[in-house]
């Protein structure tokens, strides 16, 4: 899912620098491999590597043979905007363009009283480049509104398809503001 969003956005590009973003990773594999080993099953070792967080990245570097930097991170209901930071610290660096991709896959539903901000599974990905089209700004909340019950990605999307100029998140102890500059 990861790639099927990312892969267009990187075709016929330069290496990028990759920015991957999940709150839950891979809870999902990490699940079954609890579930084979509860079974007394034998454990299989490719599902085991695959169970790390920065898997994805480290897949996405071998079949793209690109050796630039990326970075996983692993973020409350922030991690839209936490990844936006981290590119726009490679684009401060130099970076031409990075790639930003949150995505999530729906735990299992033994997981329903921990995990529920993942209303199904998705994948987002933008390319980011240096510019001033959109100002990141960020917000302390006193108050305690319950958050969007949109994930931010599919938030920004959502925004980004009306060609609205405006966009907020709420996240945790703070507000996120996307704006359109003028």
């Amino acid at each position: 899912m990861v790639f099927h969003a990312a892969w267009p956005l990187a075709e016929g590009q330069p290496p990028l620098p990759f920015v991957y973003v999940s709150r839950h990773g891979e809870t999902s594999r990490t699940f079954s491999i609890l579930n084979d080993l509860a079974r007394d099953e034998p454990l299989s070792p490719t599902q085991f590597s695959l169970s790390v967080h920065n898997a994805v990245i480290g897949l996405w570097s071998i079949l793209r043979a690109d050796n630039s930097e990326m970075t996983a991170l692993a973020c409350e209901g922030d991690g839209l905007q936490y990844g936006a930071l981290e590119a726009e610290a490679l684009l401060a660096e130099g970076a031409p363009a990075v790639l930003l991709v949150v995505a999530e896959e729906q735990p299992d539903a033994v997981y329903d009283d921990w995990i529920d901000d993942v209303p199904f599974s998705y994948a987002t990905a933008f390319r980011l480049c240096k510019g001033h089209d959109w100002t990141l700004s960020r917000q302390t909340r006193t108050t305690h509104d319950e958050p969007y019950t949109w994930p931010h990605a599919l938030n920004l999307i959502q925004v980004l398809s009306s060609q609205s100029s405006f966009c907020q998140n709420q996240g945790k102890g703070h507000l996120w503001t996307w704006q359109r500059n003028a």
